[in-house]
């Protein structure tokens, strides 16, 4: 197939798999108001790192190790949801920066912000697993010994697509940003703590679940 297709699918593929409202969306929006689209962006690129090393894993064909990450799945979850509920009481009873005056300290926590995402999209294996399927399932994108170019050009252009989402994300809560009070910010980060916890208290109750089932 020529590359400009493929490229085109992983920038669609990319686009598609960060799309869903989720926890890391919640973050993104919330770091955004919080402090600025820079801090927001980079949030949301630690998830398009986490979705090119699942799509890595899928289009390099690495069946070793996508077969351990199933394996681990449930402890990979459990983690993620622990973390989620950490994140959310954090995320709850922080006191939000002034919109106006964001300082050199918060700008600077860049690299949480990128760990905390990817993290949360890493400890999710049956990511992983979509991609296989979706890669498979589109023009069958994935082939059973595709060339390193090949294999190489979808990781990139799923990275690409899944960046893109989040910059526009960010450009598009960033348009409100100014427009937010103090108190607006405290009530955004008592509802996204709550709603962060949830999602954390369901994973660990689906697995808890599952496994009395």
């Amino acid at each position: 197939m020529p590359d400009w297709y493929l490229i085109l699918n992983g920038v669609l593929i990319g686009i598609v798999v960060a799309a869903p409202i989720g926890p890391v969306n919640l973050i993104c929006i919330r770091r955004t108001l919080a402090y600025g689209r820079t801090n927001g962006f980079v949030s949301g690129l630690g998830a398009a790192i986490g979705d090119a090393v699942f799509a890595t894993v899928a289009a390099f064909g690495l069946t070793a190790l996508s077969t351990t990450l199933v394996a681990v799945g449930d402890w990979l979850q459990a983690i993620g949801g622990f973390f989620l509920i950490g994140l959310g009481v954090h995320t709850f009873l922080h006191t939000p920066v002034d919109t106006k005056e964001v300082n050199v300290k918060t700008t600077g926590k860049l690299a949480a912000a990128v760990m905390a995402t990817f993290v949360l999209t890493i400890t999710n294996p049956a990511t992983m697993l979509g991609f296989v399927a979706i890669f498979g399932g589109v023009g069958g994108l994935v082939t059973t010994e595709p060339s390193m170019l090949t294999a190489g050009l979808l990781v990139v252009a799923v990275f690409v697509g899944s960046a893109l989402w989040w910059l526009g994300v960010t450009l598009t809560v960033g348009l409100l940003r100014d427009r937010m009070t103090d108190q607006t910010l405290i009530l955004i980060n008592r509802i996204s703590g709550v709603l962060i916890v949830s999602f954390g208290i369901f994973i660990i109750g689906r697995l808890i679940y599952m496994s009395v089932a």
